[in-house]
């Protein structure tokens, strides 16, 4: 279904609105992002596969970097938390599979939109913006299984607490360039940092 430059639709076509034409263009991105990556991201590209116009998009993404980080997230998206019954082994589920995701196609699209945000700390400003939520998601649950099962403080329940093991595993990634982290690092962060401040924390640890 297509529509014409000026935004008309085609002949013998409906025009679609709202949330079909979103999710359209939505998958388009999606589309082009994993055949081409960020660099052949094009509006113009993203448009023709999506049948529509570029103003429809900029109506929605203001530029090519909001629809790249848009159609990565929706790659992204979390699977369910891992469950292994203690916290340090979902904690080092988590990580590894971030650590896996960062040397995958997924995570060279991931360095890509690093690259075009101006960095890592821009990007993370970007996605923490839009979806914050959905990055502390799966570690605030395992922390609250964890909490119930009396492996760490209630007062550990914090997005900013919760979601250090990433981000200390992203300046990994990011300052010292590398396309994964050993396992011993991942061990550590778990080990050294991770569960004594989750289990230290509150009231009492002051």
């Amino acid at each position: 279904m297509a529509e014409d430059p000026s935004g008309r639709p085609g002949a013998g076509h409906t025009r679609r609105r709202g949330a079909a034409l979103e999710e359209a263009i939505m998958q388009a991105a999606v589309d082009e992002l994993t055949e081409s990556g960020y660099s052949g991201l094009t509006m113009d590209k993203v448009a023709a596969r999506a049948g529509t116009n570029k103003n429809a998009i900029y109506r929605r993404w203001p530029n090519r970097l909001a629809l790249g980080l848009a159609a990565y997230r929706q790659l992204a998206s979390t699977v369910p938390p891992p469950d292994t019954g203690d916290l340090r082994g979902d904690a080092l589920e988590l990580l590894r599979r971030a650590n896996r995701h960062w040397s995958s196609p997924l995570g060279a699209i991931l360095r890509e939109l690093i690259s075009a945000s101006g960095g890592a700390a821009e990007l993370l400003a970007q996605v923490q913006d839009q979806s914050g939520d959905a990055v502390a998601a799966p570690w605030l649950i395992v922390l609250g299984r964890a909490v119930a099962r009396g492996e760490a403080s209630p007062e550990a329940l914090h997005p900013r607490v919760a979601t250090v093991a990433i981000v200390l595993l992203r300046n990994e990634f990011v300052l010292r360039g590398i396309p994964s982290a050993p396992d011993d690092v991942l061990v550590e962060i778990v080990d050294e940092v991770y569960l004594p401040l989750v289990r230290r924390r509150g009231p009492a640890a002051n």
